[in-house]
């Protein structure tokens, strides 16, 4: 069987999980990769085939999106050409990470795909949603890469087709310790932002990891750190506490290993904000921003002892076996609809 894997770059989350998916879709085939997207900063470790600059999302220098930049960045002339360049109609199989490039392809080429990831959850109504839905935010995670057949993973298992996380062996094989430190990960955040905060406080390291650093360095409180998954891998096992974006992937990785978190949704990213409401249903803490308003609800949430909550990890045969089979049965009742 001939598998295309489409792998979206907007974010370090999808290529995390395409590395743990990538040598079991390998049993079942050939799998090559398509990466689109230019945002990520993770390193993609296992081999691509074709790449596109696909649809990028910008962020202004304090928490926010740059809805500006990122239009901007919008061509769909080349959108449209790698579409139609895309051969998804040589393959057995497309598997979508929420990739628009793959999906257009498939929809210009009359191609069945799947879409296998976070976003497929939010095909649920029963995903959780922050009180006032954004009907634009919405629209995006319905349409942005639709596929024939969906199989999500979310926190946890809201509707029948949405699976605990993908976690890194790594994650799952770690035997994790509290060495004191906090963990930072806040991508949409420039250092100016957050640095004065991490200083105040004191006797407390601090690992923040950042864009722009080439490697480690120590600075008073402040260790410096390069986006690099095996230092933030490090750093996460045996720190005391994360604080990061409303992201997915990092998040289920410390609730997974009992870690202490505080999230931090990107302001304006409807994603993020849904995923910020499942962990506060899960009785994590959010902060809508980190500032020095703020500071008082960053110090609470570190002095509070409460234990975290349990997090399930996918199994990922099973979850293959479930993909394969809902594609069967759609194929089947497509060509039973047919020959009616």
């Amino acid at each position: 069987m001939k598998i295309l894997y489409a792998v979206q770059a907007t974010g370090n989350g999808h290529i995390s999980r395409a590395h743990q998916l990538y040598p079991y879709l390998t049993q079942l085939g050939q799998v090559d990769i398509i990466l689109s997207g230019s945002n990520a900063t993770l390193e993609m470790e296992i081999p691509v085939k074709y790449r596109s600059k696909g649809v990028s999302l910008f962020y202004s220098r304090c928490g926010g999106l740059d809805y500006w930049k990122s239009m901007k960045a919008f061509n769909l002339a080349r959108v449209m050409r790698d579409a139609r360049e895309l051969p998804v109609e040589k393959y057995d199989l497309v598997i979508n990470d929420f990739d628009h490039i793959t999906a257009r392809a498939c929809k210009l080429k009359n191609v069945p795909s799947v879409q296998l990831g976070h976003q497929a959850s939010f095909m649920s109504d029963k995903t959780p949603r922050p009180k006032r839905k954004n009907w634009i935010g919405e629209t995006i995670l319905k349409q942005y890469a639709p596929a024939d057949t969906y199989v999500g993973f979310h926190f946890d298992r809201y509707d029948s087709f949405i699976f605990p996380p993908v976690i890194k062996q790594t994650i799952i094989d770690a035997k994790p310790t509290d060495n004191g430190h906090l963990t930072v990960y806040t991508p949409a955040y420039r250092n100016e932002c957050h640095e004065k905060i991490w200083r105040d406080f004191g006797s407390v390291q601090i690992h923040w990891f950042l864009n722009g650093i080439e490697r480690p360095y120590q600075d008073g409180n402040i260790h410096f750190f390069p986006i690099s998954q095996k230092y933030f891998t490090e750093s996460m096992i045996h720190c005391h506490g994360l604080v990061t974006g409303g992201g997915f992937e990092t998040p289920a990785e410390a609730l997974y290993m009992g870690k202490k978190l505080l999230t931090i949704p990107i302001n304006g990213q409807y994603e993020q904000q849904c995923n910020a409401q499942a962990l506060v249903n899960k009785g994590i803490t959010r902060l809508s921003k980190l500032d020095e308003k703020s500071v008082p609800d960053l110090y609470k949430w570190f002095e509070n002892d409460s234990p975290a909550p349990y997090q399930a990890a996918a199994n990922i045969k099973q979850v293959l076996e479930y993909m394969l089979i809902q594609r069967r049965f759609k194929r089947k009742t497509e060509m039973g609809l047919m020959e009616f």
